[in-house]
């Protein structure tokens, strides 16, 4: 199955989704995961410094037997050390993961930089001219952190991956105007949090009879995970997902088959989600 992409704005292309080695892999043999994401489908690969599992990342790319040229790796920056780089520290980065280059490397956390912001991405951009990685971009920053990067960037991020889903759709509003004004893509993860870490919100009974439609329409199954991915998919979000289980993993990527939500059930999925605000991963943000 080919997996369909998003654009990025710099003439790149993304597969709009990725299998995670963050959370349940954190600090983990990661090859054994890679190797069930890649034998099942996925192309898109999303690690980071922080996460502690770059090499065994690259032992499963290198198990697989896949091509680099059949693969797309996203890699973050951590804290830097003293005297270290964005460019420097993704040059170990490569070492670990036992490439030439990533895809897409990113700034993991703007409160791991601060007051030097605006340094950090020009080494950002340093990285990307010397050819280290194919785009830049970053994750977990607020509007106010965007803008901060933009007064000085020559080269703007291509995503920013973010906590996003339907609890927090509505706060993550000023960030979408400046993702739409700079073409910047939205990347979510925890994306399926209000099913597997909210059960019991306002959600659940748009999602159910959601499915029930898709189901019928498709004349297959449908899952709950599906419908809130196809969510994701048809607001152009770059999805960041992870399981253990071969089935789940189809299942994500099948997501693409699944039969279009209606204008109205989007609609439904939004103002639904606005009832709630709930962020599963606090930490990752400023409070509200």
């Amino acid at each position: 199955m080919t997996i369909s992409t998003l654009p990025l704005n710099d003439g790149n292309q993304v597969p709009w989704i990725a299998f995670g080695t963050g959370t349940a892999l954190f600090r983990k043999d990661a090859e054994d995961a890679i190797r069930l994401a890649l034998d099942n489908g996925f192309t898109h690969l999303d690690g980071a410094q922080v996460y502690g599992n770059e090499n065994t990342l690259g032992n499963g790319i290198v198990a697989s037997g896949k091509s680099r040229s059949e693969l797309f790796i996203t890699t973050k920056l951590g804290q830097l050390q003293p005297g270290a780089t964005p460019k420097s520290a993704l040059q170990e980065s490569l070492r670990q993961l036992k490439v030439d280059y990533v895809d897409l490397y990113l700034v993991h956390q703007a409160n791991n930089h601060v007051g030097k912001l605006k340094e950090v991405w020009k080494g950002m951009e340093e990285a990307q001219k010397a050819g280290l990685t194919k785009s830049i971009g970053v994750s977990n920053f607020t509007a106010d952190h965007l803008k901060t990067i933009l007064e000085i960037a020559t080269i703007p991020p291509a995503v920013n991956q973010v906590e996003a889903h339907p609890y927090v759709w509505q706060a993550l509003q000023p960030n979408l105007a400046i993702h739409d004004q700079y073409k910047i893509v939205t990347s979510s993860y925890g994306g399926l949090s209000p099913l597997f870490r909210g059960k019991g919100g306002p959600l659940d009974p748009v999602i159910e009879r959601i499915r029930t439609r898709l189901e019928k329409t498709r004349g297959a199954p449908v899952s709950d995970g599906q419908v809130l991915n196809k969510w994701l998919q048809q607001k152009g979000v770059l999805v960041v997902t992870t399981s253990s289980k071969a089935e789940r993993i189809r299942e994500y990527l099948d997501t693409q088959n699944v039969p279009e939500l209606t204008a109205e059930e989007i609609a439904l999925i939004d103002t639904t989600g606005g009832k709630l605000h709930k962020r599963y991963f606090p930490g990752n943000w400023p409070s509200e």
